[in-house]
């Protein structure tokens, strides 16, 4: 299959790839240098022009449980993106044009990003959960211009002038199988700018209306060198990532990651999670490396891991802070340390703890190659070792960060990215997760980290999920109080509430004691991350307190 001369210089990339792949991180931080190639596809360049031509039989994709398992090499996703390619350009898909995916986790998703790639158009995931409500206003602030969705979602879209193709069969929509008639040849209509647009993320909306984010052509291929080398991977490895499609952690680490690398991307494809289940695909699969959120982490570390031998090499968490908890206990099954992490859907891995350097719990670790990080104090904006996570846009800017948010740029005034997040650095260059900027708050004048009291709580054995948040008090100004979910069998009543203040008080300094305490389901985004900006707004309920229950 050719593609007319199309293909780009891929060499810098390859190079400073190769370069991570075998780096040690002092290497790799002082090395390492971000690929800027002015024309680039990875697409076309390095998935069609190097893995499939130079590991066609090495498996890229295999999709496990689910009704629709699947396993292609990377010359048959190659060959089929490519058909896809064509069929779409048939279709009206121009470079340029924004495409709603709305897809699971099936083989299409893989096939329709690859396809829109070579094609120059830009991609808006979505993920499946989303309302009609909730699709009209992205089709709307986006400008979409065509849709590829099940059959099943089709209902969700109301009328409108885009394109509408559908995985199955809907009535009045384009049939995506006719896409296997198509030939697998492509010719590019133009070259690839790096800089231009190639996906647009709707953020998650912990505290606001999501933000519409912008990366390039290089922004997350290249940028996510630095997530490859935070995870460890290797050309052959076998990925597993828990996430959802529509969510920017599952580009991270189900297509750029683990294919930058060269290894396969191992899909679990499930209705409902199953620890059990989840612990079987790592064993029956050869999982090698292993990327989770610590909510997964949180329900794995209540099944007996001890039973389990499983071939991992290595594991990683992120999606939000990993509780020092899980270290302990997957150390103390395993023998293995699970590896904190962070970045955002902004950004590729920024700060990571990686493979071969020493861990320590509760320290998302040190910055990743390629990124420079500078801690500013929110009130006064010097720098220091203490404060809101920016990286400096003077120099070489981070080829991992965005474009913009849609109609703005990256940078503040100052010159530099704000990410929105407190952090505090130690003599080593380690750096602590604190809070959003919003979460954080003061108790009698002493600065209180809702994730630092949020892991003394799930330390609790009948704490399954805690948030932390202020609550107004005549005397403090406002008090820590948690909102906490069970693990099942535990009832929420006047022992438990008293079990787990003692726990605090044990585990906490005076100023940071939990004063109040709420049992029920914490309130989350669709991408499963707790919005405690609604806890803050909620009127308290059944609400048990230290004073009252030690009277």
């Amino acid at each position: 299959m050719g593609h007319d001369g199309q293909h780009h210089d891929v060499g810098g990339f390859r190079a400073a790839r190769d370069l991570l792949l075998n780096a040690d991180y002092a290497t790799a931080r002082s090395e390492f240098r971000w690929p800027r190639p002015e024309r680039f596809n990875w697409a076309l360049d390095w998935f069609d022009g190097v893995l499939a031509a130079e590991t066609p039989d090495a498996v890229a994709l295999r999709i496990v449980g689910g009704e629709r398992p699947a396993t292609l090499t990377f010359a048959e996703l190659s060959a089929r993106s490519a058909q896809v390619a064509h069929w779409l350009h048939e279709q009206g898909v121009r470079r340029g044009d924004r495409i709603l995916l709305m897809l699971g986790n099936q083989v299409e998703l893989w096939e329709s990003l690859l396809a829109a790639m070579k094609l120059g158009a830009v991609v808006i995931p979505a993920t499946t959960l989303l309302t009609a409500k909730d699709v009209a206003e992205r089709v709307e602030r986006a400008g979409v211009a065509h849709v590829v969705a099940n059959a099943s979602d089709a209902g969700k879209f109301a009328a409108g002038p885009f394109t509408r193709i559908a995985v199955g069969d809907a009535y009045g929509w384009l049939p995506y199988h006719e896409s296997r008639e198509a030939d697998a040849r492509i010719v590019p209509d133009a070259p690839t700018l790096s800089g231009d647009p190639m996906l647009l993320y709707f953020t998650s909306g912990t505290t606001s209306r999501p933000k519409l984010v912008e990366h390039s052509h290089l922004s997350y291929p290249a940028g996510h060198l630095s997530t490859m080398y935070w995870i460890g991977l290797r050309p052959g490895d076998v990925h597993l990532n828990v996430s959802s499609p529509g969510w920017a952690k599952h580009a991270w680490s189900s297509v750029f990651a683990p294919w930058n690398a060269g290894a396969t991307v191992l899909v679990h494809d499930y209705r409902r999670f199953s620890a059990t289940a989840l612990l079987e695909v790592l064993r029956d699969e050869a999982v090698t490396t292993f990327c989770a959120p610590p909510t997964v982490w949180r329900m794995l570390i209540q099944e007996d891991l001890t039973a389990w031998r499983l071939p991992l090499r290595t594991a990683v968490a992120a999606g939000e802070p990993l509780n020092p908890e899980i270290i302990d206990q997957v150390a103390k099954a395993w023998g293995l340390t699970v590896r904190d992490g962070y970045g955002q859907t902004e950004t590729t891995a920024q700060i990571g703890n990686v493979p071969d350097e020493p861990v320590k719990p509760g320290s998302m670790g040190r910055p990743l190659p390629g990124y420079e990080i500078t801690l500013l104090d929110p009130v006064t904006g010097r720098p220091g070792d203490d404060g809101e996570i920016c990286l400096p846009l003077d120099g070489d800017r981070p080829a991992g960060l965005m474009t913009g948010y849609a109609g703005a740029s990256a940078a503040a005034g100052d010159g530099f990215y704000h990410t929105g997040d407190v952090a505090t650095r130690d003599a080593e260059g380690y750096i602590t997760y604190v809070g959003r900027t919003d979460d954080v708050f003061k108790a009698s004048d002493y600065r209180i980290s809702p994730f630092e009291l949020e892991s003394v709580l799930l330390e609790h054995p009948a704490v399954a999920e805690a948030a932390v948040v202020p609550a107004p008090d005549p005397l403090r100004l406002a008090v820590p109080k948690a909102y906490v979910t069970l693990v099942p069998g535990r009832e929420p009543d006047e022992d438990t509430a008293r079990s787990i203040f003692e726990h605090c008080r044990r585990g906490l300094a005076p100023y940071q004691r939990v004063r109040r305490l709420e049992f029920g389901e914490l309130p989350k985004t669709i991408s499963g991350k707790i919005r405690r900006v609604e806890l803050r707004e909620r009127p308290p309920g059944r609400e048990f307190t230290e004073e009252e229950l030690n009277r």
